[in-house]
């Protein structure tokens, strides 16, 4: 089981990056699919996730309006489509599966036995 995240990069603030997540050893259209992001000395954050079967997405906060998670079950891939870009977006991004969670409110976790790759770094100079 892999996943191989890429497409990360140096950019500059405002610019736009399309992250790719190549899952290989599992068919990923049965799982919940998601991006975390570790930034130094900041906790793991859920970026967006989509659900498995019909699709639904979550999207942090911080990021609503700005990216957007789709994926390519023919493909295996999930990808993340991240526009205007701010400094505070600098972090590693990690593609893994998730649990999808829907109540109280939308939203995704990584379980201890959930498959996780090992990120691409995304930097945006101000």
């Amino acid at each position: 089981v892999q996943l191989q995240a890429s497409g990360g990069g140096l950019v500059q603030s405002g610019e736009s990056l399309r992250l790719s997540c190549a899952a290989t050893g599992f068919t990923a259209k049965y799982y919940a699919m998601g991006w975390f992001r570790q930034a130094p000395g900041k906790p793991r954050e859920a970026v967006s996730c989509i659900n498995n079967g019909d699709d639904v997405t979550y999207y942090a906060d911080s990021v609503k309006g700005r990216f957007t998670i789709t994926r390519d079950n023919d493909k295996n891939m999930v990808y993340l489509q991240m526009n205007n870009l701010k400094p505070e977006d600098t972090a590693l991004y990690i593609c893994s599966t998730v649990n999808f969670i829907r109540v109280p409110k939308t939203n995704c976790r990584q379980g201890w036995d959930d498959y996780r790759g090992q990120g691409t770094q995304v930097t945006v100079s101000s």
